[in-house]
């Protein structure tokens, strides 16, 4: 399969892309857990079918010294007994965070006072933007049809 587009081609992709990757950055250097953004990141991806980012947040994770047991059962993490409660929380937000098309609410009151009880205001604006900026990524993959899944290796974008 190739991709559609070449964004390193593009000059509107490339000046975009650098600021784009920059909130990226800025996300990695936030208080929120970096295991915890990885899950995050691994679970959005996962619900929007985004081979690329499934493949790059599996291996950052492991990198960083998440279990295979865990990675494995990120996409059934309601039924697994291995996640904190504030990763639960985390997965759960992040779920409603990206299927906001699927609820007429968007996030629930319950499912934000949840995450509320385990993080701090700076913890959930990184949480937050993390949700956001991932179905951002997975999108652009997807919609361009980036066939790189596979290839990646830890630390290849920073």
């Amino acid at each position: 399969m190739d991709a559609r587009l070449n964004f390193f081609a593009s000059p509107t992709a490339g000046k975009a892309a650098k600021q784009f990757m920059a909130v990226g950055r800025s996300l990695k250097n936030s208080e929120l857990p970096a295991l915890t953004q990885e899950l995050v990141a691994l679970r959005v991806s996962q619900i929007n079918g985004c081979a690329v980012c499934i493949d790059m947040h599996t291996k950052e994770a492991a990198e960083a010294g998440e279990t295979s047991v865990r990675l494995n059962l990120v996409a059934a993490w309601r039924e697994a007994t291995v996640f904190t409660e504030a990763e639960r929380a985390a997965l759960e937000l992040a779920e409603e965070g990206t299927r906001v098309a699927d609820a007429a609410d968007g996030v629930s009151d319950e499912v934000w006072a949840h995450a509320a009880e385990h993080y701090d205001d700076e913890q959930l604006t990184s949480l937050v933007i993390l949700v956001s900026f991932m179905n951002s990524v997975n999108r652009l993959n997807i919609i361009t049809r980036q066939p790189c899944a596979g290839d990646y290796k830890p630390g290849m974008l920073g």
